[in-house]
Protein backbone atom coordinates (compact mmCIF):
# COMPACT_ATOMS: atom_id res chain seq x y z
CA UNK A 1 0.00 0.00 0.00
CA UNK A 2 1.20 3.42 -0.86
CA UNK A 3 0.62 6.71 0.98
CA UNK A 4 1.03 10.42 -0.07
CA UNK A 5 1.52 12.40 2.71
CA UNK A 6 1.75 16.32 2.42
CA UNK A 7 2.43 18.18 5.42
CA UNK A 8 4.78 21.35 6.21
CA UNK A 9 5.50 20.89 9.96
CA UNK A 10 8.74 18.93 8.98
CA UNK A 11 8.50 16.93 12.50
CA UNK A 12 4.81 16.26 11.89
CA UNK A 13 5.43 14.61 8.73
CA UNK A 14 8.38 12.58 9.79
CA UNK A 15 6.49 11.22 12.51
CA UNK A 16 3.66 10.64 10.47
CA UNK A 17 6.08 8.79 7.91
CA UNK A 18 7.60 6.70 10.64
CA UNK A 19 4.10 5.79 11.81
CA UNK A 20 2.43 4.97 8.84
CA UNK A 21 5.81 2.82 7.26
CA UNK A 22 5.05 0.78 11.35
CA UNK A 23 1.71 -0.23 9.75
CA UNK A 24 3.08 -1.40 6.44
CA UNK A 25 2.79 1.24 4.20
CA UNK A 26 5.54 2.95 1.89
CA UNK A 27 4.88 6.51 2.40
CA UNK A 28 5.88 9.48 -0.03
CA UNK A 29 6.31 12.66 2.10
CA UNK A 30 6.03 16.40 0.96
CA UNK A 31 5.94 20.44 2.62
CA UNK A 32 4.99 21.35 -0.66
CA UNK A 33 1.53 21.42 -2.48
CA UNK A 34 2.67 21.80 -5.45
CA UNK A 35 4.76 19.03 -5.48
CA UNK A 36 1.96 17.21 -3.52
CA UNK A 37 -0.14 17.93 -6.54
CA UNK A 38 2.34 16.53 -9.03
CA UNK A 39 3.08 13.40 -7.53
CA UNK A 40 -0.55 12.37 -6.64
CA UNK A 41 -0.89 13.33 -10.78
CA UNK A 42 2.28 11.03 -11.64
CA UNK A 43 1.53 8.44 -8.88
CA UNK A 44 -1.24 5.96 -8.37
CA UNK A 45 -1.89 6.36 -4.31
CA UNK A 46 -4.00 3.72 -2.36
CA UNK A 47 -4.59 7.64 -0.33
CA UNK A 48 -3.71 10.81 0.16
CA UNK A 49 -3.24 12.69 3.86
CA UNK A 50 -3.27 16.46 3.01
CA UNK A 51 -2.54 19.29 5.49
CA UNK A 52 -5.24 22.29 4.44
CA UNK A 53 -2.24 24.66 4.87
CA UNK A 54 0.12 24.02 2.23
CA UNK A 55 2.25 25.95 1.24
CA UNK A 56 2.31 27.14 -2.50
CA UNK A 57 -0.72 24.90 -3.78
CA UNK A 58 -3.44 24.25 -0.48
CA UNK A 59 -5.13 21.44 0.40
CA UNK A 60 -8.34 22.38 -0.91
CA UNK A 61 -6.89 23.53 -4.42
CA UNK A 62 -5.23 20.48 -4.73
CA UNK A 63 -7.86 18.27 -3.98
CA UNK A 64 -10.13 20.18 -6.10
CA UNK A 65 -7.31 19.92 -9.50
CA UNK A 66 -6.69 16.37 -8.51
CA UNK A 67 -10.73 15.48 -8.84
CA UNK A 68 -11.07 17.85 -11.54
CA UNK A 69 -8.49 15.88 -13.53
CA UNK A 70 -10.40 12.29 -12.77
CA UNK A 71 -7.90 11.36 -10.00
CA UNK A 72 -9.90 9.56 -7.34
CA UNK A 73 -7.28 8.23 -4.73
CA UNK A 74 -9.25 8.80 -1.19
CA UNK A 75 -8.36 12.40 0.63
CA UNK A 76 -8.19 12.87 4.18
CA UNK A 77 -7.69 17.10 4.67
CA UNK A 78 -5.70 17.63 8.06
CA UNK A 79 -7.24 20.76 9.22
CA UNK A 80 -6.41 23.28 12.16
CA UNK A 81 -10.04 24.80 11.97
CA UNK A 82 -13.00 23.05 13.56
CA UNK A 83 -15.93 25.04 12.16
CA UNK A 84 -18.74 23.72 10.03
CA UNK A 85 -18.17 26.02 7.12
CA UNK A 86 -14.64 24.91 7.09
CA UNK A 87 -15.47 21.31 7.02
CA UNK A 88 -17.87 21.77 4.25
CA UNK A 89 -15.98 23.38 2.32
CA UNK A 90 -13.20 20.48 2.29
CA UNK A 91 -15.77 18.22 1.21
CA UNK A 92 -17.09 20.45 -1.11
CA UNK A 93 -13.46 20.57 -2.75
CA UNK A 94 -13.64 16.54 -3.17
CA UNK A 95 -12.39 15.57 0.26
CA UNK A 96 -12.92 12.19 1.37
CA UNK A 97 -12.35 12.73 5.01
CA UNK A 98 -11.06 15.00 7.33
CA UNK A 99 -9.27 14.92 10.77
CA UNK A 100 -8.52 18.43 12.86
CA UNK A 101 -5.51 19.24 14.69
CA UNK A 102 -4.12 17.47 17.51
CA UNK A 103 -5.09 14.39 16.56
CA UNK A 104 -4.00 11.21 17.85
CA UNK A 105 -1.68 8.60 15.12
CA UNK A 106 -4.12 5.88 16.36
CA UNK A 107 -6.98 7.76 14.97
CA UNK A 108 -5.39 9.43 11.79
CA UNK A 109 -4.31 5.44 10.85
CA UNK A 110 -7.90 4.26 11.12
CA UNK A 111 -9.23 6.72 9.31
CA UNK A 112 -6.97 6.16 6.42
CA UNK A 113 -7.38 1.82 6.60
CA UNK A 114 -11.42 2.65 5.97
CA UNK A 115 -10.79 4.82 3.15
CA UNK A 116 -7.85 2.37 1.63
CA UNK A 117 -10.71 -0.37 2.32
CA UNK A 118 -13.63 1.40 0.40
CA UNK A 119 -10.91 2.26 -2.25
CA UNK A 120 -11.78 4.90 -5.48
CA UNK A 121 -14.59 6.22 -5.98
CA UNK A 122 -15.30 7.90 -8.75
CA UNK A 123 -17.65 10.99 -8.20
CA UNK A 124 -19.73 13.37 -10.69
CA UNK A 125 -18.03 16.97 -11.14
CA UNK A 126 -21.64 18.07 -11.15
CA UNK A 127 -25.05 17.17 -9.05
CA UNK A 128 -27.40 16.65 -11.38
CA UNK A 129 -31.46 15.85 -10.99
CA UNK A 130 -33.47 16.52 -13.59
CA UNK A 131 -33.11 20.94 -14.78
CA UNK A 132 -31.44 21.23 -11.35
CA UNK A 133 -27.30 21.31 -11.54
CA UNK A 134 -25.01 21.85 -8.67
CA UNK A 135 -21.30 22.63 -9.34
CA UNK A 136 -19.58 21.86 -5.65
CA UNK A 137 -16.25 22.94 -6.76
CA UNK A 138 -17.19 26.60 -8.22
CA UNK A 139 -20.37 26.81 -5.65
CA UNK A 140 -22.82 27.79 -8.81
CA UNK A 141 -26.03 26.12 -9.36
CA UNK A 142 -28.45 26.68 -11.76
CA UNK A 143 -32.26 25.86 -12.38
CA UNK A 144 -32.32 24.64 -16.18
CA UNK A 145 -30.39 27.99 -17.64
CA UNK A 146 -30.72 30.38 -14.99
CA UNK A 147 -28.16 30.40 -12.16
CA UNK A 148 -29.88 30.06 -8.78
CA UNK A 149 -28.45 32.79 -5.71
CA UNK A 150 -28.34 31.04 -2.84
CA UNK A 151 -26.43 31.48 0.68
CA UNK A 152 -23.86 28.80 1.73
CA UNK A 153 -26.63 27.24 4.01
CA UNK A 154 -28.72 27.12 1.30
CA UNK A 155 -25.82 25.61 -0.97
CA UNK A 156 -24.90 23.17 1.57
CA UNK A 157 -28.67 22.19 1.55
CA UNK A 158 -29.28 21.92 -2.04
CA UNK A 159 -26.50 19.60 -2.10
CA UNK A 160 -27.43 17.32 0.57
CA UNK A 161 -30.31 17.47 -1.62
CA UNK A 162 -28.99 16.83 -5.31
CA UNK A 163 -26.76 14.01 -4.05
CA UNK A 164 -29.91 11.86 -2.73
CA UNK A 165 -32.65 12.24 -5.06
CA UNK A 166 -35.86 10.89 -3.64
CA UNK A 167 -34.68 9.74 -0.42
CA UNK A 168 -36.58 11.23 2.65
CA UNK A 169 -33.71 13.05 4.85
CA UNK A 170 -34.95 13.73 8.26
CA UNK A 171 -34.07 16.90 10.10
CA UNK A 172 -31.45 15.33 12.01
CA UNK A 173 -29.34 14.25 9.51
CA UNK A 174 -29.83 18.06 7.95
CA UNK A 175 -29.03 19.40 10.83
CA UNK A 176 -25.40 16.82 11.00
CA UNK A 177 -25.12 17.80 7.21
CA UNK A 178 -25.48 21.84 6.90
CA UNK A 179 -25.18 22.57 10.66
CA UNK A 180 -22.97 22.08 13.04
CA UNK A 181 -23.31 18.66 15.13
CA UNK A 182 -23.97 20.53 18.28
CA UNK A 183 -27.14 22.59 17.00
CA UNK A 184 -30.40 22.27 18.82
CA UNK A 185 -32.26 19.67 17.52
CA UNK A 186 -35.28 21.11 18.69
CA UNK A 187 -34.87 24.46 16.54
CA UNK A 188 -36.92 25.28 13.26
CA UNK A 189 -33.88 26.04 11.23
CA UNK A 190 -34.32 23.13 8.89
CA UNK A 191 -37.95 24.07 8.36
CA UNK A 192 -36.69 27.64 7.74
CA UNK A 193 -34.39 27.20 5.26
CA UNK A 194 -36.42 24.68 3.30
CA UNK A 195 -39.10 27.22 3.27
CA UNK A 196 -36.05 29.71 1.54
CA UNK A 197 -34.83 26.65 -0.96
CA UNK A 198 -38.24 26.15 -1.87
CA UNK A 199 -38.71 29.96 -3.12
CA UNK A 200 -35.51 29.49 -5.08
CA UNK A 201 -35.25 26.38 -6.75
CA UNK A 202 -39.25 25.95 -7.15
CA UNK A 203 -41.62 28.51 -6.66
CA UNK A 204 -40.60 31.18 -9.53
CA UNK A 205 -40.25 28.22 -11.48
CA UNK A 206 -43.81 26.94 -10.95
CA UNK A 207 -42.33 23.64 -9.32
CA UNK A 208 -43.01 21.50 -6.47
CA UNK A 209 -39.96 19.19 -6.23
CA UNK A 210 -39.14 19.73 -2.87
CA UNK A 211 -41.47 17.77 -1.11
CA UNK A 212 -42.14 17.53 3.03
CA UNK A 213 -43.21 13.78 4.29
CA UNK A 214 -45.10 14.41 7.28
CA UNK A 215 -43.63 13.08 10.18
CA UNK A 216 -40.47 11.89 8.54
CA UNK A 217 -39.08 14.80 6.82
CA UNK A 218 -38.19 16.53 3.56
CA UNK A 219 -37.33 14.56 -0.24
CA UNK A 220 -36.00 16.12 -3.46
CA UNK A 221 -38.23 14.38 -6.11
CA UNK A 222 -36.64 12.77 -8.79
CA UNK A 223 -38.62 13.10 -12.48
CA UNK A 224 -41.04 10.47 -13.34
CA UNK A 225 -39.18 7.36 -15.41
CA UNK A 226 -35.62 8.12 -13.08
Amino acid sequence: MRLLVAEDESRLALLLKRGFEQQGYYADVTGDGAEALWLATDTDYDAIVLDVMLPNTDGLEVTRRLRAGGRWAPVLLLTARDGIDDRVAGLDAGADDYLVKPFSFAELAARVRALVRRGRVERPLVLEVDDLRLDPARRQAWRGQTELRLSAKEFALLELFLAHPGEVLTRTRILEHVWDFAYDPASNVVDQYVGYLRRKIDRPFERKDLETVRGAGYRLREPEGS
